[in-house]
């Protein structure tokens, strides 16, 4: 969840200056950021026992995961690359109430298959009552294949298995497929939607997961800054290019009418 780890109070300097780079200039004025030799990063890597390699690929599935769900509409509780010991992530991502459901031993997906089992309809029956589930969960099982997504997306080799993601995923799907091979083809479809979801937002993606690394955790709010500051980045680079041809649209029309004058 969201509380700070001992390992990141020995980075505490480190964390400083670049998260001063990044406040500046977000991630273009980073420069080397987290990538160059630091004392700091490489003494908390070290407490948790990753590479640079290793804590890069977390923070980005975890940014895939937040990106893919604001794209769907959904709000962020938080992300973190921490470790939890207790559920033996990596990192996490999660929604607005999830830490208190966590906190009260609920949050998984378990609770809420048992939770709709009983009011799924079988074969036969009309699926209108919950039409609004059965788009829920298709919404949840792309924000869980998203992580990969964004690994497969933004980093060399194939990740590692997302065994949790998976099986959150599966576990959900179980309550509209009849079948393993209609469960698999749903969780493939999911994982290429997440794929095309994310494709042109790369550069958030990675924006994202660099403050993250930085930052270890961050709330909904600080995601929603983040990914706004990128788009506005963007949009001011598209409409600088524009100004640019019209002006050199103007230069040629005049070029011209010198000619012929």
């Amino acid at each position: 969840m969201s509380e700070e780890v001992p390992a990141e109070e020995g980075s505490a300097a480190f964390l400083a200056k670049t998260e001063a780079a990044v406040g500046v200039g977000l991630v273009a004025d980073l420069g080397g950021g987290l990538d160059d030799q630091s004392d700091g990063y490489d003494s908390l890597l070290a407490s948790l026992g990753r590479t640079h390699d290793e804590d890069m690929r977390i923070a980005v599935h975890e940014a895939g995961h937040a990106v893919c769900a604001r794209l769907l509409g959904h709000e962020v509780g938080g992300i973190t690359v921490n470790p939890d010991v207790v559920r033996g992530s990596e990192g996490l991502c999660w929604g607005v109430g999830h830490a208190e459901a966590f906190a009260e031993g609920r949050g998984d997906v378990s609770d809420v298959q048992d939770a709709l089992r009983s009011v799924m309809p079988q074969a036969g029956e009309d699926r209108q009552p919950v039409a609004d589930v059965f788009a829920g969960i298709y919404a949840q099982c792309i924000e869980f294949m998203a992580g990969r997504a964004a690994e497969r997306m933004l980093l060399d080799g194939e990740p590692p298995v997302p065994i949790d993601d998976l099986r959150q995923a599966r576990e959900l799907t179980t309550l509209i497929s009849a079948s393993d091979e209609a469960l698999d083809a749903f969780i493939l479809h999911c994982d290429l939607t997440a794929r095309d979801l994310l494709m042109p937002y790369g550069d958030v993606v990675m924006a994202l997961s660099i403050v993250l690394r930085i930052k270890r955790t961050l709330n909904g709010a600080e995601i929603d800054q983040i990914i706004w500051q990128m788009e506005a980045r963007k949009a001011l680079a598209v409409e600088q290019q524009r100004r640019v041809q019209r002006r050199e649209r103007e230069l040629a029309a005049r070029g011209v009418l010198a000619k012929c004058d």
